[in-house]
């Protein structure tokens, strides 16, 4: 019979090992991650509707807002983005979802910009809402333009069931869309 002894440094040892191997696991549940995205999707929503006054009535017609406060973009030849955001129903929180985009290509340079998707049609937010990852198309229509113009809404944008306002942009690279773009709800 073999006589195994463990002292009592070699178990302080393993249970801190243990211990940053179980924090490491951790789901983020109970942790402040929703309340720093409400902060900041509340900061976003407050600079488009002060920068982009129009908005605000998009926002009251529209069936669910998407609010992505903070995404970063690069790119040298292969290129991404990611950036978390909050669902917001009647003003309220209801899923947290994060966003993600790879290219390829002629690219280079990062930036970082928020952008705000309207879903105007119950349609359109039921399916953004129950698929497993979707994903933002050529059928988004934009209502602020790479400029910072303004809003503009015409006939074409009114009868869309996705718009998008994509603005506050800081860096150098060119042609951000949103067009390849996924999103997924996730537990912040």
């Amino acid at each position: 019979m073999t006589n195994t002894s463990l002292s009592r440094r070699a178990f302080s040892a393993g249970a801190l090992a243990g211990t940053g191997v179980l924090a490491a696991c951790g789901n983020g549940i109970g942790g402040r991650g929703g309340a720093t995205i409400d902060a900041r999707v509340s900061a976003t929503l407050d600079e488009m509707y002060r920068t982009y006054p129009n908005t605000r009535n998009l926002a009251q017609k529209a069936s669910g807002v998407l609010v992505m406060p903070l995404v970063t973009e690069a790119g040298l030849g292969l290129g991404g983005a990611y950036g978390r955001g909050a669902l917001l129903i009647n003003d309220i929180t209801v899923d947290y979802y994060s966003v993600v985009k790879g290219s390829g290509g002629l690219q280079i340079g990062a930036q970082q910009f928020a952008h705000v998707l309207f879903f105007m049609t119950e349609d359109a937010l039921l399916k953004f809402r129950r698929s497993p990852g979707w994903a933002a198309g050529a059928d988004i229509e934009y209502v602020v333009s790479d400029q910072g113009d303004g809003v503009a809404a015409d006939t074409t944008t009114a009868l869309s069931p996705v718009l998008a306002a994509v603005f506050a942009r800081a860096g150098l690279r060119l042609g951000a869309t949103l067009e390849g773009t996924k999103y997924t709800r996730i537990i912040p």
